[in-house]
């Protein structure tokens, strides 16, 4: 489900403030999803569709680039490294070719934006793919799309097809001498492919595995050469900055992190779905737009940027949700994806299954990564059956913090954050494993433990 409201202007939220819902929605991807054949090239014209390429083929390339700088648009991939400043790093006259490729593999458990934006605004990625190319003077883009989206996929080659009809790719895209070809590739289900040099081992054919940087894809990515590889919703948010203004773009979110984004919002919520809001609002203002918790129950914890960002527990719901607030209080914003637990959830259950997910999707280039994510499913999986010991808990933080930051890629960091946060804040739910020979949550177990602590609601 699609929260959608007219942006009524600038808005920083406060946390704990009293703007009204109306001021803290921003719809600009999602402004138009709940539309009959919101994905049409028809549709997307309406909207002011390809505006934003218009104005921006009509400037200089590096002005472009400046423009986008100074907007302040961060990538919403994850990491929130500054989009202008990524398409800065691509050399020029080097007499090579360069590329611009757009990583759509999203496969983060909790994350579930990219998808519907896609599904229902495939041309708001086009549109950018275009302004994109033009900055960093690219004749030849690529999507690398999650293979299990076949509706999404078609969708996606209906959207290229009609671009192509009207003259926004091919030869002279909009009239102003760009020559862009749009390749549309489906990857084959591997999550390691969202790394991006992974990705650009798959697209070329071979496995998909991280490469040991430098050098960077800037330098040498696909085929060698120039590359920026950028999240659907970082190219997508591109044509309405262009189209509008950065003083308008700036105009929302917070000073370091400005602008708006979407929020995937699930889990034991009244109502998950995408809420399009500017950076900086808050889990607390999301859930009381959202009707809260499921009836009768209460927050847990929550992850602010899908499972491999540390978690969070209520006592972070006014923590303001753009990259420095996340980050200063412990965790990342990644994804924006907001996985909201009740108390009938076992943690240790919750993070034994994320753990299995990282251990199952480990390329195995490296040791960590691959020994550490097996040996932490074996021990997690004794201490979830009670048949655990209490040493095992400091044996897991252990590998975790042999696996953080020792691995080719993020994907040993992302699989070691549930681990260390999830006995930082609920080390006594692990310790309950352990003593009472099981977990506390199973209905075949005593709940005086779990009535005690969790204080469950009837």
């Amino acid at each position: 489900m699609t929260v959608s409201t007219e942006y009524g202007g600038a808005s920083r939220p406060e946390a704990g403030g009293e703007t009204s819902p109306e001021k803290l929605l921003a719809p600009v991807l999602s402004a138009f999803w709940d539309q009959p054949n919101s994905w049409t090239l028809e549709t997307y014209r309406r909207h002011e569709g390809y505006e934003g390429a218009r104005k921006a083929l009509a400037m200089a390339p590096d002005d472009v680039i400046a423009y986008v700088k100074d907007a302040g648009l961060r990538g919403r991939g994850g990491a929130g490294f500054p989009t202008g400043m990524k398409w800065q790093f691509i050399p020029q006259g080097d007499g090579k070719p360069h590329y611009l490729v757009v990583n759509a593999d999203e496969s983060e458990p909790g994350t579930c934006k990219d998808i519907p934006l896609l599904f229902a605004n495939p041309h708001s990625l086009i549109e950018g793919i275009i302004i994109a190319c033009h900055a960093i003077r690219s004749h030849h883009a690529f999507i690398y799309l999650r293979g299990e989206t076949v509706p999404v996929l078609r969708r996606l080659h209906e959207a290229v097809r009609e671009a192509y009809a009207a003259g926004y790719l091919g030869k002279d895209s909009l009239g102003a001498g760009l020559d862009l070809e749009l390749t549309v590739h489906a990857g084959a289900g591997a999550y390691i492919c969202g790394e991006e040099t992974a990705l650009l081992d798959s697209l070329e054919g071979r496995r998909g595995q991280p490469r040991l940087r430098p050098p960077f894809p800037a330098v040498a990515g696909l085929y060698a050469c120039p590359t920026v590889v950028n999240n659907v919703e970082s190219i997508a948010s591109v044509p309405a900055i262009m189209n509008r203004g950065k003083e308008w773009f700036r105009s929302m979110g917070s000073e370091k992190s400005p602008g708006f984004t979407l929020y995937s919002l699930s889990g034991h919520v009244a109502n998950p779905g995408q809420y399009e809001a500017p950076l900086g609002i808050t889990l607390r203002q999301l859930l009381d737009m959202s009707g809260g918790m499921r009836p009768g129950h209460r927050l847990k914890f929550w992850t602010p940027g899908g499972s491999s960002t540390p978690m969070f527990t209520d006592e972070h719901l006014d923590v303001a949700l753009d990259y420095e607030g996340v980050g200063a209080a412990g965790s990342m914003l990644g994804t924006k994806a907001l996985q909201c637990f009740d108390e009938t959830t076992c943690v240790v259950r919750a993070v034994t299954r994320w753990t299995e997910f990282y251990a199952h999707e480990s390329c195995g280039k490296c040791t960590p990564c691959r020994e550490g994510t097996y040996w932490l499913v074996q021990l997690l999986r004794d201490i979830e059956a009670g048949k655990g010991r209490m040493e095992d808990l400091d044996k897991i933080d252990d590998i975790a913090d042999n696996i953080n930051g020792k691995s080719f890629c993020a994907l040993g960091d992302g699989a070691a954050s549930p681990i260390f946060s999830s006995l930082k804040y609920f080390r006594a739910e692990y310790e309950q494993h352990v003593t009472g020979k099981g977990c506390p949550f199973d209905p075949a177990k005593s709940t005086a433990w779990a009535d005690k602590h969790l204080e469950v609601n009837a």
